[in-house]
């Protein structure tokens, strides 16, 4: 079956950046919870799947095998993502977009992305979700959050490049294809790599961190992660900024240069305004 060209895909793609620019604040802002909501919803399943598996790499091997579902839904849906946004930067240095306009619409996503995966957080914590194996997928959602917050600065920014270079390869592979099962396969590889490596990705973390907090809150999860021996003094405001600002860095940094690498060898000599 036929399939986009790396050249063809590049300008698709700078072509589609001045729509994603150029959408209504509402428009972006709805689609930007909505991908939140989805790439948690891929955290819930893939952590429930996950904590009763006892051995550390078969559990990541699972973890990695079921997380990508979230960024499926999201680029067959059309749903806006600020990783994946973050290839906006070769538009703007294009000309196609102005540098205005990219940070406007990273700045609308980056909250509604953060609205939606917190939003699940909640409800998962807060109605029962937890539960599940008689509280043991709260004492491993806790387990993860500990563990991300406890990271040092360099380490989660360079997780961060890592992860959205393997995203950002993830979405320009879904979009070689002409049919959905292929969009598929292309997404899923790349996000099963990340998850399986251990990288990091600012918006999953929108979840997996204020989960494991709220986890803490509740008494009864409380004391079974006390039991299971879990640190969770770093589980907080604190942890939780400290661990999304270097990974959304390195996550900006890892996009950027996939688009980058692939804008100054793909991408049409033609002025801005004849590619449009």
């Amino acid at each position: 079956m036929p399939i986009y060209t790396p050249k063809e895909v590049t300008e698709n793609y700078l072509k589609a950046c001045v729509g994603k620019a150029g959408s209504p604040a509402w428009r972006l802002f709805v689609l930007a919870v909505f991908a939140g909501v989805l790439v948690g919803l891929g955290a819930v399943a893939s952590s429930t799947a996950a904590h009763g598996v006892p051995e550390a790499g078969l559990a990541r091997l699972v973890t990695a095998a079921v997380f990508p579902i979230g960024l499926i839904m999201i680029v067959l849906l059309g749903a806006e993502l600020f990783t994946g946004n973050a290839l906006m930067v070769t538009a703007a240095i294009s000309r196609d977009i102005t540098w205005g306009r990219l940070l406007r619409n990273w700045g609308i996503v980056y909250v509604g992305n953060f609205i939606g995966a917190v939003g699940v957080a909640a409800l998962m914590a807060f109605f029962g979700q937890l539960d599940i194996g008689g509280g043991a997928l709260a004492v491993y959602t806790a387990k993860v959050a500990a563990a991300k917050c406890s990271l040092p600065w360099m380490n989660a920014f360079v997780l961060g490049i890592f992860c959205n270079l393997m995203v950002c390869v993830a979405i320009y592979l879904g979009n070689t294809a002409h049919d959905t099962g292929s969009k598929i396969w292309g997404v899923f590889f790349p996000i099963f790599g990340f998850v399986i490596a251990g990288f990091e990705h600012c918006i999953a973390n929108m979840y997996y961190i204020p989960a494991g907090i709220f986890a803490a809150m509740d008494p009864t999860y409380a004391s079974l992660i006390a039991d299971a021996g879990i640190n969770i003094a770093p589980l907080g405001l604190s942890g939780f900024v400290g661990n999304l600002i270097p990974v959304t860095l390195g996550n900006i940094l890892g996009g950027a240069l996939v688009g980058i690498i692939m804008y100054a060898t793909h991408a049409s000599s033609k002025p801005a305004k004849e590619r449009a």
